[in-house]
């Protein structure tokens, strides 16, 4: 696996495969978009990648970390405001839908509360959960959250995931050894993230003072 990722990453096609996987994966949460970021940033930060050829395998085109984070980031934005827009305009079916799920109004509860008081930590929070984007940018379309409302926080809730996963990919880049054990520690470091905020979106959400 990590050697198809690897001749990948030696293609000007990573990046729209990122930016394809990062979208998409609002919809297809099982998407491996992290790790696919974390390994192309882990090839850019090492310097070094291939490509197949004629010849077999040969040196390729080092991903721009700069341009990973823009890409993935802009992508995570992007694929927030289809799946808020999408719900909006969802109508009665989609509604139903949703009350059917705990999980959904539950953050649409969490997440209209925060958002009313000035604050969407829950949104950047959500990013690094499994499924947590999907359930807040669908629920915050459901329950017709303004966009001023959200979109800043979908913005720096993208930043900051996709910083976060460029930064762990840089990090394995510099593991002293062979290139994927770091890769390896950085992928369970974005797991760990994605626990941590997966128990906090389980949390209740506190009583109002």
């Amino acid at each position: 696996m990590f050697e198809a990722v690897e001749l990948l990453t030696g293609s000007p096609w990573i990046y729209a495969v990122v930016a394809l996987s990062v979208l998409l994966d609002v919809f297809l949460p099982v998407l491996p978009s992290g790790v696919l970021v974390i390994t192309a940033a882990t090839a850019a930060a090492a310097g070094t990648t291939t490509v197949a050829s004629a010849a077999g395998r040969v040196p390729g085109e080092v991903p721009s970390l700069l341009a990973l984070l823009l890409c993935a980031a802009t992508a995570s934005v992007l694929g927030d405001l289809v799946a808020y827009r999408l719900a909006r305009r969802g109508g009665e079916r989609l509604d139903r839908a949703i009350a059917r799920s705990r999980r959904l109004v539950t953050a649409q509860e969490r997440l209209g509360t925060a958002l009313s008081r000035g604050g969407g930590l829950l949104v950047v929070i959500a990013r690094f959960a499994p499924a947590g984007r999907s359930v807040v940018s669908l629920g915050a379309g459901a329950a017709h959250r303004r966009v001023r409302e959200f979109l800043p926080w979908s913005a720096l809730a993208g930043v900051a995931w996709a910083g976060y996963s460029v930064g762990l990919g840089w990090f394995g880049g510099q593991w002293p050894g062979a290139t994927w054990v770091g890769l390896t520690v950085s992928v369970l470091a974005l797991f760990a993230a994605g626990f941590v905020a997966a128990y906090v979106m389980r949390r209740p959400a506190p009583e109002p003072a």
